[in-house]
């Protein structure tokens, strides 16, 4: 399937592909959809195997974007970049400075932030060359580091989780497998276990295995045994499409709700879970405390206004599991329905000429 193919599959507007031989540059940025304001989305650096395989990550996070920020309750568009390349041998000032020369050259079209593979020393040298960053640290203004936000809002997710699943309002007692011990992950399992939980971790990196085991004190297993443990949630905090043919069937976890984006390999698969009766919590739904965290540094950064609005994501999960009980269907259905009747009542509203663009237009040429 070529480019243009795969981004009419996906509804993107708009796919970048960047490129300096000098600095070892080779990047995409991805565009999904801009109706409800400008696409954010955080960059990636990851060793793909084929150019193919990048384009296909970047299609589907940055449509993820799109539904994230719409789920929150975000003016917020849907936007991703990946950049090829392994963090932990090929980061430079050269490079991440290229690549955010490239991000000013669509002029706020896009804004970007920290993922996979990328801390905030490297969105310091992209804001070297663009204003369309977030994610900076403190001494200029931003929010930092957004993974303990996202860590925050993935607990509220989970006790929204257990009170409609397990009737409970509290997760004091219970166990939970945390696949992915990076920069979310870690924060996830130490919230966690102050809420009292059994933690059961696994990474595919030693070092991060090693960090989690000395500092948070939890059980660790290997990156495949973590799909056969016994505890009450599964908590995915790495990369995507982890449920599938070959892990389903092996789970006997209660409930699935973690960080990582993609998390079903296909729609299929939200259906599988949904027949077996495991309550799945929409990724882009539990996990946009990192984008709110985002969307406050860029109205000017309040800690305590960020975590406040994280908050509302247990709320927008009780929406979503009464659209999944009430209609009968599948849990990320009933995510995507309230998604789509957002994005059409504002894309219907701006179809309503209020002569903000005369206004703005006057205003930036003062």
């Amino acid at each position: 399937m070529t480019p243009l193919a795969k981004m009419e599959e996906y509804g993107h507007e708009e796919v970048i592909f960047c490129q300096n031989k000098d600095v070892g540059l080779r990047a995409i940025i991805a565009i999904h959809d801009t109706t409800l304001g400008p696409a954010l989305g955080g960059t990636r650096m990851w060793p793909y195997k084929t150019e193919e395989e990048a384009l296909l990550d970047v299609l589907r996070l940055s449509r993820a974007m799109t539904y994230k920020a719409a789920a929150a309750g975000l003016n917020l568009g849907g936007g991703k970049a990946v950049i090829i390349g392994d963090p932990k041998k090929d980061k430079s000032e050269a490079l991440f400075r290229a690549f955010g020369r490239f991000v000013e050259s669509l002029k706020g079209r896009f804004i970007t932030g920290e993922d996979v593979g990328i801390d905030v020393n490297d969105i310091e040298y992209m804001y070297m060359e663009t204003r369309y960053v977030s994610g900076l640290s403190p001494a200029h203004g931003g929010g930092g580091d957004p993974a303990p936000v996202t860590a925050f809002g993935v607990v509220q997710g989970l006790q929204a989780c257990v009170q409609e699943k397990l009737g409970r309002d509290s997760l004091k007692g219970l166990s939970v497998a945390v696949q992915g011990l990076g920069h979310v992950g870690f924060n996830l399992a130490a919230r966690l276990i102050e809420e009292g939980v059994h933690v059961i971790g696994a990474d595919i990196d030693p070092e991060k295995v090693e960090r989690a085991r000395s500092e948070l004190k939890i059980e660790i297993v290997s990156p495949e045994e973590i799909y056969d443990v016994d505890a009450d949630i599964f908590a995915p905090c790495a990369l995507g499409a982890v449920l599938n043919d070959q892990t389903i069937p092996r789970m006997k976890f209660k409930i699935v709700a973690g960080a990582a984006n993609n998390q079903l390999e296909e729609d299929r698969h939200g259906v599988e879970l949904h027949r077996r009766g495991i309550l799945y919590a929409p990724d882009y739904v539990i996990n946009a405390g990192g984008l709110i965290n985002v969307y406050v540094e860029l109205e000017g950064y309040d800690r305590e206004r960020a975590l406040r609005m994280t908050r509302g994501i247990y709320y927008n999960l009780r929406r979503v599991f009464d659209i999944s009980r009430r209609e009968k269907i599948p849990t990320f259905q009933a995510a995507d329905r309230l998604v789509e009747e957002r994005i059409a009542m504002v894309r219907r509203l701006k179809g309503m000429y209020t002569g903000q663009a005369v206004h703005r237009f006057r205003w930036e040429m003062r």
